[in-house]
């Protein structure tokens, strides 16, 4: 249920903070899934390609742990949105690092976004929320990140591109090297599947 999971949440911090390592290391374990879909929903376009977005999450945890003395917040909502901020700052990090090294090694001004402000293709629409956002609006978010991450990969990768990237099929096509007609089914295939596996009994798993 989602409530318990908030609470557990908000005790695992309690705990984590009064110095219980064992309390601190099952916290990071039932968001490590979370980070994950965030990172590779933040690295599902042009990056993808250039880093891996294991490299994402292990840094993002990585400082989420150093900075966790530093975090305010009480409730699960809270914890997430932090570990949603960390996690997009990296990746704009990585971004900015990216075209850097594209420029130096061009040697000439690389287009690695869509306008001039360089804001990368997720940002550019601004009524439309960030793959972030998308995910932290759910009410089940934890659940949902373990969810996605027991599809098999193709329909881990057409709903990141699908509904947390929010690409049209069109996109999702070209980017899965697929058909319209094939990832169209593919995404409804894995839809159905998601819901199983959230409706399931082993959906309260994520952070037992």
């Amino acid at each position: 249920m989602p409530q318990s999971t908030s609470i557990q949440v908000a005790d695992l911090l309690q705990k984590a903070r009064a110095g219980d390592e064992s309390a601190r290391e099952r916290l990071f374990a039932a968001c490590r899934n979370y980070v994950e879909i965030l990172a590779r929903a933040e690295m599902a376009s042009w990056l993808k390609a250039k880093v891996d977005a294991s490299d994402l999450v292990q840094q993002s945890l990585l400082d989420a742990h150093r900075g966790l003395d530093r975090f305010r917040g009480s409730t699960e909502a809270e914890w997430l949105g932090w570990l949603r901020r960390i996690v997009t700052n990296n990746a704009a990090d990585y971004v900015r690092q990216y075209h850097a090294v594209e420029k130096r090694r061009a040697g000439r001004e690389v287009p690695l976004a869509d306008s001039a402000s360089e804001t990368p293709h997720w940002q550019l629409a601004a009524d439309a929320p960030t793959p972030s956002q998308i995910l932290l609006q759910k009410e089940r978010q934890l659940q949902i990140a373990d969810a996605i991450v027991r599809l098999p990969p193709d329909y881990q990768e057409v709903v990141v591109l699908r509904d947390l990237q929010q690409l049209s099929f069109e996109e999702v096509a070209e980017r899965m090297g697929r058909s319209r007609p094939a990832v169209q089914m593919l995404w409804a295939r894995a839809i159905q599947k998601l819901q199983k596996e959230l409706t399931g009994p082993e959906s309260n798993h994520a952070s037992g």
